[in-house]
């Protein structure tokens, strides 16, 4: 079984800055993708960020060139560095593990951004 910790959410206003982390633990065998994702109020869940393995990333159009997700693997963690934040990014953020035993969510933490 795998646990993930996301921490770092909070309140912010326009144009400023966060960051998140995301730590698994637990039984871990070969992690591959770990990912960010994020739900408003209303909405449905969708992708921010991914990154693989070996470094390949993936990005929501919203988020490109503000969002950063890096990870290091020797600490089984990823980490979302979010920049120039707009009021839209308001949202519970969400990480995602997939790895060999299988697929794991966090259960979130919250981003406001005030205007």
């Amino acid at each position: 079984q795998v646990q993930l910790v996301e921490s770092g959410g909070g309140l912010v206003q326009a144009g400023g800055s966060l960051r998140l982390s995301c730590a698994a633990s637990g039984t871990i065998f070969s992690i591959n993708v770990m990912g960010w994702y994020r739900q408003a109020t209303g909405k449905q869940r969708e992708l921010v960020a991914t990154i693989s393995s070996g470094g390949s990333t993936n990005y929501a159009d919203s988020v490109k060139g503000r969002f950063t997700i890096s990870r290091d693997n020797a600490k089984n963690t990823v980490y979302l560095q979010l920049n120039s934040l707009k009021s839209e990014d308001t949202a519970v953020y969400y990480c995602r593990v997939l790895c060999l035993g299988g697929n794991y969510w966090g259960k979130g933490t919250l981003v406001t951004v005030s205007s």
